[in-house]
């Protein structure tokens, strides 16, 4: 019974995976079904809640002790799969409850309108390409669960960055900053999202670094010293981070996150094993 329990939440959760990702296409596009608000202060309002909920939700999943927390009841293997289910539950909040606004802020027409449009195809195919250099079946929790389902150990999940991520650490966010910004006409509301999720991708970059950092130690912060989070970014959390020289720090100098630790005298799991879900 457990079992078939298993093999029907992974298999709901994909289908429920190509549901959100098919409207979310379309509703990045520009082409939704949005019920019109009752004002554009109104709009503005529920629309920038229904934004920020994705975002605190997405990261907040992701953090190490609160992933520990729910570790508790979700076993391994489908953890990567309660992450997505979330998700996508989340998004799908969003599209249902999101508020149009007949305001345009600025709109393109003419040739102008066609080079955006084809610069946001582009985007999705930087995406897919970056997702896969990490693994897709990572991101929805497929790989976990396909182990899971013929009875072998979860792979090893290894850092070994390459193509794009030789370039900038975080191309999947920036690929989907260009996603968010590359529409022909900006309302009220799709200025909204434009201007939350734009914030959010750079602290969520910050985070995910953290995150990486956590889990890889060394090896991510000697990566972060080679690449920039993104290009064009001289200074600050996101630029090239030069690894600190233990002779010169302080021998109790402070942590700047929570989750952040000292290095254990003995390897840690996730350490030996590999990133389970930090990406």
């Amino acid at each position: 019974m457990m079992r078939a329990a298993g093999l029907l939440f992974g298999m709901g959760t994909h289908l429920l995976f190509a549901v959100t990702v098919w409207q979310l296409v379309w509703f990045l596009a520009g082409f939704t079904n949005s019920r019109p608000g009752d004002s554009d202060l109104r709009a503005f309002a529920v629309d920038a809640g229904l934004a920020l909920q994705f975002a605190i939700s997405h990261s907040a999943l992701l953090h190490p002790t609160v992933r520990g927390w729910l570790g508790r009841w979700i076993a391994a293997p489908f953890y990567g799969l309660f992450y997505c289910v979330a998700t996508c539950l989340s998004l799908l909040w969003l599209f249902s409850c999101w508020q149009a606004s007949p305001s345009v802020v600025w709109a393109f027409q003419g040739s102008t309108a066609l080079v955006i449009q084809i610069g946001f195809a582009c985007c999705w195919i930087g995406l897919l390409h970056s997702l896969s250099l990490t693994g897709l079946g990572w991101q929805t929790g497929l790989t976990p669960w396909w182990a899971w389902v013929r009875g072998l150990p979860a792979p090893r999940r290894e850092f070994r960055p390459r193509s794009s991520y030789l370039l900038l650490r975080h191309p999947v966010y920036l690929s989907f900053l260009g996603l968010i910004w590359l529409t022909p006409e900006v309302t009220i509301d799709r200025a909204a999202l434009i201007a939350l999720w734009t914030v959010y991708i750079f602290i969520g970059s910050w985070l995910k670094d953290r995150r990486l950092e956590y889990y890889l130690g060394k090896t991510y912060r000697e990566y972060e010293s080679r690449v920039a989070g993104y290009p064009f970014i001289p200074l600050g959390p996101l630029a090239r981070i030069p690894i600190p020289d233990p002779a010169r720090e302080p021998e109790n100098s402070p942590v700047t996150l929570s989750f952040r630790r000292p290095e254990p005298s003995t390897p840690h799991p996730s350490r030996e094993n590999g990133i389970r879900r930090a990406a």
